[in-house]
């Protein structure tokens, strides 16, 4: 689209006819001839110069065009490119994913009814919920034994979900380190400059390796403005180190103003993800630039080329005709009248 980035200087398009009628030239009339047949007196000159002087209306016709041209380009015309728009991230999402031995215990259904594992089912829950955070950045840790940053923050939710796809179990080792992973995903926010940061733990089953209690570090977590969800899967009834404590999950989340959830099955699962898509509400914020080239350079160019031209048409003009060896006069157009005007030669 075409648009000017200073359109008020059109507003000086009759400046010089005010100035004109401003300041008068004063004007002298000459004597002059007036001769009807100036063109066959032309054609058969002998001797005498006849110079035509440019008509009126053609030297006001060109002085407007170059006039127009000149505040063209003083408006500075530029193209617009259609719109650029980027999403700005509302909120820093981090998912903390358990990879311990439990979760390839099959007591979990996927879309097609067939039993699973669990992290099979979580796959495809989490995957569905990650499509619904447009506007987020969305971050992954995995943790077993050990945690692992598997996704930083990114707005690329579909490789977050590809590289959830690529995990497996026991790939972080056996045991459940739930405490130091929530020490790396602080450790991680601290790269964030979102103004909501959420972190949603997912696990089926308790602390059980972990150099930091979980209790610990969601109080850390609350003193640097994270809200911990927490999502125990499993059986509620194992013991040993398979054992879930849902008391200690439910501790962590009231710490930091967040909510637990304890999910049986794989529809539980579900709602559970789409309760936490309606607390965590995200906003999605755009900014857009419209790229500009700017056009000023053609206007000015032409005008440049068309005052060239003023210039040098008449001195091609005057050397393509004839010298007369001893001119005895030189009859001159009366602009306004279309007379003659005779002047006798300078006598040597």
């Amino acid at each position: 689209m075409l648009t000017f980035l200073y359109p008020w200087f059109f507003l000086l398009i009759p400046l010089p006819w005010l100035l004109r009628r401003i300041w008068k030239t004063p004007h002298t009339p000459a004597p002059a001839l007036r001769v009807p047949f100036l063109n066959r007196m032309e054609a058969a000159r002998d001797g005498t110069h006849v110079t035509r002087v440019l008509r009126p209306w053609r030297q006001w016709g060109f002085d407007t065009l170059l006039w127009l041209l000149l505040l063209t380009a003083l408006a500075r015309p530029q193209w617009l490119e259609p719109a650029i728009t980027r999403t700005l991230p509302s909120r820093d999402l981090l998912l903390l994913i358990d990879l311990s031995g439990s979760m390839e215990t099959e007591d979990f259904t996927n879309r097609t009814g067939e039993t699973v594992d669990r992290l099979s089912a979580v796959k495809e829950v989490v995957g569905d919920f990650l499509t619904k955070r447009e506007g987020d950045r969305v971050g992954l840790v995995v943790f077993g034994t050990a945690p692992f940053l598997q996704v930083p923050f990114t707005p690329d939710l579909e490789l977050c979900r590809q590289l959830l796809e690529e995990t497996a179990v026991r790939m972080a080792g056996p045991k459940t380190a739930l405490g130091d992973a929530i020490g790396l995903g602080i450790q991680t926010f601290d790269q964030s400059e979102a103004p909501a940061r959420t972190m949603i733990v997912l696990t089926d089953g308790n602390d059980t390796g972990s150099g930091l209690p979980p209790v610990e570090a969601a109080r850390i977590a609350r003193s640097k403005g994270i809200t911990i969800h927490t999502v125990a899967v499993g059986d509620p009834t194992t013991v040993g180190e398979e054992k879930l404590d849902l008391e200690a999950l439910r501790g962590m989340a009231e710490v930091t103003g967040g909510r637990s959830f304890f999910a049986s099955d794989r529809q539980q699962l579900e709602e559970i993800y789409a309760e936490i898509d309606q607390i965590e509400e995200h906003k999605v914020a755009t900014v857009s630039h419209r790229p500009r080239h700017d056009l000023y350079v053609w206007p000015l160019a032409v005008a440049l080329a068309l005052s060239w031209m003023r210039m040098l048409i008449p001195i091609v003009r005057a050397r393509r005709q004839p010298d007369a060896a001893e001119p005895t006069g030189r009859l001159r157009v009366n602009a306004r009248t279309f007379e003659l005007e005779l002047t006798e030669p300078a006598r040597k």
